[in-house]
């Protein structure tokens, strides 16, 4: 199949930025890849083939991803990295209205380079939803799961592959069935792969509450292959807005309520209290309500008796099996020994809105400046290489 992909438009992207001065090694723990033009192209069952997701051409002259008799387009703000200010807030109607490094994985290199980012991992974009929900949910579960297979065959051979020192390979799994879903969570593990994106509140987009149980064998799976789950913010939804509520500016303020209220459900599922080595990685929902937690976790296990017979205190638990990721959190990263500074990465959240991109190195020293060498290396990559088990570059900045 021929997909027609125009030159780049001028009219809405930006040139290349500069080069930044090189000052920190960045490991991103949370970027995403836009599902480029001919993605399933051959990657399934012959019988299965024709019902893959297929990039389609609308009369209004936009390019959509079509899929199980669903339209899915890119959201506002979700691939404007270089796209004009001006312009962030309409969706890129075509491949040509985003930058390059958005699905084309040299491109994507070239951006990582500018800003001094060493390695990247990629959440998927909205024809996959930032946890494969789409696909789980197909009205035929064999396709479903077919192309679940496929969009992390793809990551693994034309994503990863073509850069395995740069880009850290985080696959989807089926969570329309248990025991396929950790099916799915091995064979990766088997070939590589270091983490799995699930959903934040499954519950609240269709499938098994974490507290019933339902979804043992994937957590089992996970613990046995040393798999880190990946929690994205806005997995499971975004914030409910009032009536008559800006949704968008009302959503993006509550990206920390919708972490804070999947962090405190995964720790009270017993699942990271079950299994010590269980690691689960908080996504875009920044720092700044984990030392409120704490403090409320230990007014719980301390003063009033909620926490339960837990025979680590929750707040341990907490130290022990989540970890989480910032921007920059100026406000509140001389918190982070609250935290725990071990447990702090980095994210660059590229082509999205909320990007620090390009001025990575820039806004870390700007917000990060005042921390102590050791401290701040750890932070920008030397956490993210531990947990996902990722190399390193034979120098890693600051020195």
């Amino acid at each position: 199949m021929t997909y027609i992909i125009g030159p780049t438009n001028t009219d809405v992207l930006m040139p290349d930025p500069p080069q930044e001065d090189i000052r920190y090694t960045v490991i991103s723990v949370d970027d995403h890849l836009v599902e480029p033009p001919g993605m399933f192209d051959g990657r399934l069952p012959a019988r299965l083939q024709g019902g893959a997701p297929r990039l389609i051409e609308t009369e209004q002259g936009h390019q959509v991803w079509e899929f199980d008799d669903r339209r899915f387009t890119q959201v506002g703000l979700n691939a404007v990295a270089g796209r004009r200010r001006e312009l962030h807030s309409l969706e890129p109607a075509r491949f040509e209205d985003m930058r390059k490094g958005c699905w084309d994985v040299h491109a994507r290199i070239a951006d990582m380079d500018l800003c001094g980012v060493w390695a990247s991992m990629n959440f998927p974009s909205q024809i996959t939803g930032f946890c494969g929900r789409v696909f789980s949910t197909a009205t035929d579960p064999e396709l479903g799961l077919a192309v679940t297979r496929a969009w992390n065959d793809w990551l693994y051979e034309e994503w990863h592959l073509t850069y395995p020192e740069r880009i850290m390979p985080m696959g989807i799994t089926f969570l329309g069935d248990a025991e396929l879903g950790a099916q799915e969570i091995r064979r990766n593990a088997a070939r590589g792969f270091t983490s799995v994106t699930l959903p934040e509140r499954p519950h609240a987009i269709g499938f098994p509450s974490i507290f019933t149980g339902w979804w043992d064998p994937i957590i089992q799976a996970c613990v046995d292959t040393d798999t880190v789950i990946n929690l994205h913010v806005g997995s499971s939804g975004t914030y409910p807005p009032p009536e008559g509520a800006p949704a968008v500016q009302l959503g993006a303020t509550l990206f920390g309520q919708l972490s804070l209220g999947a962090c405190a459900e995964w720790l009270w599922s017993g699942y990271p209290l079950k299994h010590p080595t269980l690691k689960i990685a908080m996504s875009e929902g920044g720092i700044g309500w984990v030392p409120m937690l704490i403090d409320r976790l230990d007014i719980m296990g301390h003063r009033n008796g909620y926490a339960g017979e837990w025979n680590t205190a929750p707040s341990e638990v907490l130290r022990r099996n989540f970890w989480f990721c910032t921007f920059d959190d100026p406000s509140t990263i001389d918190l982070r020994h609250i935290i725990g500074v071990d447990h702090i990465m980095v994210e660059v959240d590229y082509p999205h809105g909320d990007s620090i991109w390009p001025n990575v190195q820039r806004t870390i020293a700007d917000t990060w400046g005042h921390i102590p060498t050791d401290e701040v290396r750890k932070m920008c990559s030397l956490n993210a290489a531990t947990l996902y088990r990722h190399p390193l570059p034979p120098v890693v900045l600051p020195l």
